[in-house]
């Protein structure tokens, strides 16, 4: 489970960079939306985690937060990539 916890963590900023050095708003927008599925698999995972015993609940609950919170950023930056999208036809 730490490996696929890892994998999910990874995945979220490797997808910002990736849709980043695409040169495209779409493609950018593409990964971002991505990167949010990746924060919401690790969400899922640190529920699993917990439910196992394997970490505590405070802990599982601060780090599901964290995570939201990442989550919240990077669709408020695909918004703003959408919006710029939409004023330039890009």
């Amino acid at each position: 489970m730490v490996d696929q916890m890892r994998r999910a963590a990874v995945s979220i900023v490797s997808n910002i960079a990736e849709g980043f050095e695409r040169r495209s708003r779409a493609e950018f927008s593409r990964f971002l939306m991505i990167a949010c599925g990746s924060a919401g698999e690790l969400r899922a995972q640190l529920y699993v985690v917990e439910d196992c015993g394997y970490v505590d609940a405070a802990v599982a609950q601060q780090l599901r937060q964290r995570a939201e919170s990442v989550s919240r950023i990077i669709a408020a930056l695909r918004r703003s990539v959408i919006q710029r999208m939409s004023q330039t036809g890009k």
